[in-house]
């Protein structure tokens, strides 16, 4: 153990988790209406809507839990 932390390593990792977690969420839904682009926009029956949909709920999913894991490991990497 390294002792307490400071101020300012407080901060760094708050404004890293901020960080994480706002790009993580924009990934998340860049990814989402990406798959989802055709049924948000194109002319489907309802099942192929909800099969769209569900896959691209799956893949923002995935994606906002890689990106909020991977810029966390590379901060706690950096320290």
């Amino acid at each position: 153990m390294t002792g307490p932390r400071t101020q300012n390593e407080r901060d760094a990792l708050t404004i890293e988790i901020v960080f994480a977690l706002v790009t993580a969420g924009l990934l998340a839904a860049v990814l989402y209406v990406a798959v989802a682009s055709p049924a948000l926009f194109g002319d489907l029956d309802r099942a192929h809507e909800r099969a769209w949909q569900g896959a691209a709920f799956a893949v923002a999913t995935a994606g906002f839990a890689v990106r909020l894991v991977r810029a966390l490991w590379l901060f706690s990497r950096r320290r």
